[in-house]
């Protein structure tokens, strides 16, 4: 068969805005003070999205309150609940991974569209990182691309998933399979609200903050490491160090590739290992941040075996998660009993791998280091992979 051919050229479309300007605030949270101030008159639409565990946290009270349900009573805190506040609307969603889902999604869009909202609406998250994936995501397909503000409330959205634009959901119990790159225009950092985090949820964040720190920060891992106590002591001057290196490295790699194309995968350390766990021990079962950081360990086994790192590296790495109290085994206990022996638990951990989006091609690609700050992706043949699942 013979066709021809006629070439369309156009700019590139890019994804959101240009830019993202954070602003780091101290003291209490005060929504009220950042959304209705003496200007907010004259803001669009603003479709405000949370969840009702963030809902309830005392300080974000006095902002919840300020809308009204239909009855134009005090809204009760609870999954479904739309209130308003003159042009504003509030949603609240259920909390929690489980959440995570394109219906979620789907009604973020239906709560602006039921409310007239134009494309200049402002979608704003208020919560971890399932709240600003989600509301991110909803942002990018409204009306083809509406507008982004986040609050990242846990301190795993402080540090990562709140910045650089990676918005979605999870799908057919497979993490983060449908998305876009969607960065926020502004995202509101205020480190005081780790203060109010279940423990599970402040130590699934400080994986990630540990995480951060052997990409770019030797000095920072050290600290980290010298100071365990940091577990318990929310309000050691570290905590406040840690987010702004976090941050600061994170937005340096978004800068230079905000599609991940090459050294943005670098944040990935740990994740192709966690999100198979994840997805095998049933979305939510376990905090994303405990899967990462035995996945970090299992990387750091995995490039032992193909001489990428030595023992001395394999052991400091497994060391410095066992000190945050994080599984290092190869069999994580929260999959015991799920499955008949070992070789089916490996395989099946495999399997989840298989459909990792960094993936090309039948390989399954891998971050690995060789050292603290020395990092690379490599493809890796599955009989490597499966001896250190077991």
């Amino acid at each position: 068969m013979q066709f021809e051919e006629k070439d369309i050229s156009y700019p590139p479309v890019h994804p959101g805005t240009d830019r993202t300007f954070i602003r780091f605030y101290s003291g209490c949270p005060d929504l009220n003070s950042i959304y209705y101030n003496e200007d907010s008159q004259n803001q669009p639409k603003r479709i405000f999205v949370t969840d009702t565990n963030v809902a309830s946290i005392p300080a974000i009270k006095p902002f919840i309150e300020n809308f009204r349900a239909e009855n134009y009573a005090i809204p009760k805190i609870q999954a479904g609940l739309i209130a308003k506040r003159g042009k504003d609307v509030l949603l609240v969603i259920g909390s929690g991974e489980t959440f995570k889902t394109i219906e979620s999604v789907l009604s973020i869009c239906k709560a602006a569209i039921d409310s007239n909202a134009e494309r200049s609406a402002i979608f704003v998250g208020i919560g971890g990182g399932v709240i600003t994936d989600l509301t991110a995501f909803a942002a990018s397909i409204f009306k083809r691309g509406a507008r982004c503000e986040l609050i990242p409330t846990t301190l795993l959205s402080i540090v990562d998933a709140a910045i650089g634009g990676k918005t979605g959901c999870d799908f057919d119990d497979y993490k983060n399979m449908i998305g876009s790159f969607f960065p926020a225009q502004k995202i509101h950092i205020i480190p005081s609200f780790i203060q109010s985090l279940p423990q599970n949820e402040y130590r699934s964040g400080l994986a990630e903050v540990v995480k951060t720190a052997m990409l770019y920060s030797s000095p920072l891992f050290e600290k980290l490491c010298a100071n365990p106590k940091i577990l318990t002591e929310r309000n050691s001057s570290l905590v406040e160090e840690m987010i702004k290196i976090c941050v600061n490295a994170k937005a340096k790699v978004v800068e230079q590739d905000l599609t991940e194309k090459n050294i943005r995968m670098h944040l990935n350390l740990g994740h192709t290992f966690g999100h198979a766990l994840e997805s095998r021990a049933g979305l939510g079962v376990i905090t994303h941040g405990d899967a990462v950081a035995w996945g970090i360990v299992r990387a750091a086994e995995l490039s032992n075996r193909l001489g990428i790192c030595n023992h001395d590296y394999l052991e400091k790495v497994r060391n410095a998660i066992s000190l945050f109290g994080w599984e290092t085994s190869a069999i994580h206990p929260v999959l015991k009993g799920k499955f008949a022996n070992d070789d089916d638990l490996a395989h099946s951990l495999l399997d989840a791998m298989k459909k990792d989006k960094k993936n090309s091609s039948s390989k399954i690609k891998f971050v690995l280091q060789s050292d603290i700050e020395n990092t690379l992706v490599t493809e890796v043949e599955d009989k490597n992979i499966l001896e250190v699942l077991k």
